[in-house]
């Protein structure tokens, strides 16, 4: 087991390497003037000289391998450097705004298992019926319905039409950081988090349909009928165990598009997590909090599709035995 937690690791470390020096070649090369992003509308001031000294401190007048070698042995200092348009260091920007990204999420993910599953479930159990049709049709509409779309449609019935949930924001307006409570930040994110779960919810569901289905077909099932189990007493005894190894897997392995669902659910309600982040430093060229928010989503992604082949091993025993942990 160490060695396949060392070969983890040893995996992550490169792919956090090639991941860092792509991302940074392509920053660099992008027509984005990190200068201009930084002085902005009073760019036509500043003097050349001015500019030269401004490209001299950061660095930009040396050579690209100068330039990552420095940014990297930054990195492995634990400095991530100055976000140039928040003016503060990258590590405190992404303190303040990882917690808001990871409760929504964490409340999208969970949410998107859980019914994805119960649907699922009973898509199988009911295979025929019109509510098989209906559950399957409704997972059709929601894989072919864009994220934006869908959010700007909550966004308009339930903040601006009906008043329910706020319009944007992590936290009442007027309040300080000291006085918004637990409560105040769920409450901001339950809708970016229903329009991040929904179309997640399809994936899910047709997964575990389908393994159900192919479970409810086996000689051992119409055995179980035989003795008289059937309904929610066949699924609880027979089916939940092997329908729950494509429902875990597809969830963990959703990770990557759920960071890249957060960054447009973010945008939509003006939610202030890493996604908006993110986004604002790749169109003002604020490179170091660029480069730190990619790698910090690489290991995201990374570490939930190893919780997710950890979890097929302890789940599947046909996968313990007689494999090597490499």
């Amino acid at each position: 087991m160490a060695r396949y937690v060392l070969i983890k690791i040893a995996r992550l470390v490169s792919l956090l390497f090639v991941v860092s020096l792509l991302t940074f070649l392509l920053v660099s090369f992008s027509p984005i003037d990190p200068v201009r992003a930084y002085i902005g509308a009073d760019m036509l001031l500043i003097s050349p000289e001015q500019r030269a000294a401004i490209e001299a401190y950061w660095g930009l007048d040396q050579s690209l391998v100068t330039q990552y070698t420095k940014w990297l042995g930054s990195i492995l200092s634990g400095d991530f450097g100055t976000s140039l348009i928040y003016r503060i260091p990258v590590a405190e920007v992404i303190a303040d705004r990882f917690f808001s990204s990871i409760l929504l999420m964490t409340m999208a993910w969970i949410c998107s298992g859980v019914i994805g599953l119960i649907l699922g479930s009973l898509a199988a159990m009911k295979k025929g019926t019109w509510i098989d049709r209906l559950i399957r049709g409704y997972c059709s509409v929601l894989l072919s319905t864009p994220g934006f779309w869908l959010g700007l449609l909550l966004l308009l019935t339930f903040s601006v039409w009906l008043g329910i949930f706020p319009t944007g924001l992590s936290a009442p307006i007027g309040v300080t950081s000291d006085e918004i409570t637990f409560a105040d930040r769920i409450y901001h994110a339950i809708l970016p988090a229903i329009t991040l779960s929904i179309i997640g919810i399809a994936n899910v569901c047709l997964h575990t349909r389908e393994k159900l289905v192919e479970v409810l077909m086996t000689p051992y099932i119409a055995q179980a009928r035989a003795n008289g189990y059937d309904g929610f007493t066949l699924l609880k005894r027979h089916g939940i165990r092997n329908m729950l190894l494509p429902a875990v897997s597809v969830q963990f392995a959703s990770f990557g598009e759920l960071f890249g669902g957060a960054i447009l659910a973010e945008q939509i309600f003006s939610y202030p997590g890493l996604g908006q982040a993110v986004v604002d430093a790749g169109l003002e060229g604020d490179v170091p909090l660029f480069l730190a928010i990619v790698l910090i989503s690489t290991c995201f992604v990374f570490v939930g599709n190893w919780i997710a082949d950890l979890l097929y091993v302890l789940l599947d025993p046909r996968m313990r035995k007689g494999r090597n942990m490499s």
